[in-house]
C-alpha cells in the first residue's frame, strides 16, 4: 500500500488512458492488494501468473476503494476507472509518481544478465564509495538504501518495494545506485518508470526456460533494459558475448551511447591477464582513450575479470578517473557466496559459489582447475520447479572437474533423486565413473571435505549465500559455507594435525 501527501493526476500520468465515470483520478493512496484496500483508494487490477486481480475488484470496492487501474471497463462496479492497456506497467510508473519519481534525483546503473549481476553491483558500489559517494545497492544479496541493509526477498523487488527503497536512498542522500534487473522483473514490468543513466549487460545464456520458454524469447526479456535508458544514457555490453553484442549493435546511432567491454583488445575497455591464482588476479585495465592501470583483485577467474572490467565500464561513463576505480576495484570486500572461501587451516582450498547456471558453472570450474595443486572435487545439483533443461547442460560443466558428487540444491516440490538422475543425463561414461550421488546436501558436503587430499580444492556450487534449502514447501535453515565449515572442523579434529597446505 502506498500513501502519498499530495494526489497524483491519472489523467496527466497516462495521458492515452480511457476513465468510465469521471474525467480524472486523483490518486492520494494505491495497492494491488484488495485486502489492503480501504476507503479512497485506488485498486491495481493486475493479473498475475497465479492469481488475476480482477477477479477482486469487487472485494476491493466492498472495502472501501474508490477508484480501479484496469486493462478493460467493467459494468458491474460504481466507482472510478482508469483503462489501461498494461496494468502491470501502469502499476509501476504509479509506484514511482506515489514516490516523487525518485530515480530523477540520482545516479543510476542497472545491470542485468544471466550471471555476474551481483558481482558488477559490488564492484560498481565499491569503486564509489572509494570515492565518498553514499552509495546503494538493490539485489540478490540484500536492498542497501545507504544507511540499512536487509535480506533480499527477490532478486529484483516488486515495483512497490522497489520504489520505497529508492525514494529511501533519495531521503538519505544516496547519490550512486546500482540495481540488479533480473530477466523476470523486466518481464513482469517490475521496473517499468525507472530511468537509468547506465544500462549493463553482462552475459545471456540459458536461464530460467521454463519461464521464458526459448533462447529468444529470454534474450528479448533482457534487451528491455535498454527501455528504461534515458535518452542522454550510455547501454555498456559484453563484446565477448554474442547475444550482448547484438543488442548493442541495435543502439549503433542512437542518442544513447553504447561502450564495450571485453577480453578482446578492440572493445572499449578491455584487461590483459597478467597472472592468477586461488589468491586472486592481476591484470592490466586498458580504458580506450584514457589510458591503462595494473589491477590486482582478490577475485578468481576471468569470468570475474568481465566483471571488473563492466564495473570498471560504467564507473568511467559516471566521470569516475582511472585511478580511483582501480582504487575501488582492488579494495572491494568479498562478496558472499561468490567463490567464497572457507579457510580454517585445512590442507586444501575449499570454496562456495552462487553457480547455478551451465555457463556459470563452467567457468567457475575453469577458471579454479589449472589453479588447484591437486584435485577438484565439486559438489552440485539442480534446482526443482525450474528450468529442466538446465540440469544435463549442468552435469557436461562439472565433468571438467576431477570429482563430482551430484546432489539436491532446492529441490522445492520434486523428488531429489528424479532430478540428480536428471542431472546426470549429461554425463559421459567416463564422467559417470567419476561422479558420486548423495540426495543429502549436507552428506555430499561432507563427502566431498573426506576425499579431499592436501593440495585439493573443493568447490561446493548452486547456493551461494543462500541460507535456507527450500524443501517442498518449507524452508529449511541450510548455509553451505556453515555445513562447509562444520564439515571442514570434523575433518581436522577426526585427522589431527595436518601438512601445510601447499602454495607454489
Amino acid at each position: 500500500m502506498i500513501r502519498n501527501r499530495l494526489p497524483v493526476s491519472l489523467r496527466r500520468l497516462f495521458p492515452m488512458a480511457s476513465f468510465v465515470g469521471c474525467s480524472d483520478v486523483g490518486v492520494l493512496s494505491a495497492t494491488q492488494d484488495s485486502r489492503e484496500c480501504h476507503d479512497g483508494m485506488l485498486f491495481a487490477a493486475i493479473e498475475g501468473s497465479i492469481h488475476n486481480g480482477e477477479d477482486f475488484i469487487h472485494d476491493a470496492v466492498d472495502a472501501g476503494a474508490t477508484a480501479v487501474l484496469l486493462r478493460r471497463p467493467n459494468a458491474e462496479i460504481g466507482v472510478s476507472q482508469c483503462i489501461v492497456p498494461n496494468v502491470r506497467q501502469a502499476w509501476s510508473r504509479l509506484c514511482h509518481a506515489m514516490h516523487e519519481f525518485p530515480t530523477r534525483r540520482m545516479h543510476l546503473t542497472g545491470v542485468t544478465g544471466t550471471n555476474g549481476k551481483t558481482t558488477v553491483c559490488w564492484l560498481l558500489r565499491s569503486i564509489h564509495a572509494a570515492l565518498d559517494r553514499k552509495t546503494g545497492m538493490l539485489g540478490t544479496i540484500g536492498y542497501d538504501d545507504g544507511n540499512v541493509c536487509e535480506s533480499a526477498g527477490l532478486t529484483t523487488p516488486d515495483a512497490q518495494t522497489l520504489c520505497a527503497w529508492l525514494a529511501r536512498m533519495v531521503a538519505n542522500r544516496t547519490t550512486h545506485v546500482a540495481v540488479e534487473l533480473s530477466s523476470h522483473a523486466l518481464d513482469q514490468e517490475r521496473a517499468s518508470g525507472t530511468l537509468l543513466d547506465i544500462a549493463v549487460l553482462t552475459n545471456i545464456t540459458q536461464d530460467h526456460f521454463d519461464y521464458h520458454g526459448s533462447f529468444e524469447a529470454y534474450r528479448d526479456c533482457k534487451r528491455r533494459i535498454a527501455d528504461l535508458v534515458s535518452e542522454s544514457g550510455t547501454m555498456i555490453v559484453n563484446a565477448d558475448d554474442p547475444a550482448c553484442r547484438s543488442i548493442g549493435d541495435e543502439f549503433t546511432g542512437d542518442s544513447r551511447r553504447v561502450l564495450t567491454f571485453g577480453l578482446g583488445q578492440t572493445a572499449d575497455v578491455s584487461a590483459r591477464v597478467s597472472s592468477e591464482s586461488l589468491d586472486g588476479t592481476t591484470f592490466e585495465l586498458a580504458v580506450a582513450g584514457v589510458g591503462t592501470c595494473d589491477v590486482s583483485t582478490s577475485l578468481i577467474g576471468r569470468h570475474n575479470v568481465l566483471n571488473c572490467l563492466a564495473a570498471a565500464a560504467s564507473a568511467h561513463v559516471a566521470g569516475v578517473g582511472l585511478e580511483h576505480i582501480v582504487h575501488g576495484l582492488e579494495r572491494a570486500d568479498a562478496i558472499p557466496g561468490r567463490l567464497e572461501s572457507v579457510e580454517i587451516g585445512q590442507p586444501f582450498d575449499a570454496f562456495v559459489d552462487y553457480a547455478h547456471t551451465g555457463d556459470a558453472l563452467r567457468n567457475v570450474i575453469r577458471s579454479v582447475r589449472p589453479l588447484a595443486h591437486g584435485r577438484l572435487i565439486c559438489v552440485f545439483g539442480a534446482g526443482g520447479d525450474r528450468d529442466r533443461g538446465k540440469r544435463p547442460q549442468m552435469a557436461r560443466a562439472a565433468s571438467d572437474a576431477d570429482v563430482m558428487i551430484v546432489t539436491s540444491d532446492n529441490p522445492r516440490s520434486e523428488d531429489p533423486e528424479q532430478i540428480i538422475e536428471e542431472v546426470r543425463t549429461g554425463l559421459n561414461e567416463a564422467a559417470d565413473a567419476r561422479a558420486h550421488f548423495e540426495t543429502s546436501r549436507a552428506a555430499a558436503i561432507r563427502l566431498a571435505v573426506a576425499l579431499a587430499q592436501p593440495g585439493d580444492c573443493v568447490l561446493v556450487a548452486g547456493r551461494g549465500h543462500e541460507t535456507f534449502q527450500q524443501i517442498g514447501d518449507t524452508p529449511i535453515p541450510f548455509d553451505d559455507r556453515l555445513v562447509l565449515r562444520q564439515s571442514i572442523e570434523h575433518s581436522l579434529q577426526q585427522s589431527g594435525p595436518v601438512p601445510t597446505r601447499l602454495h607454489i
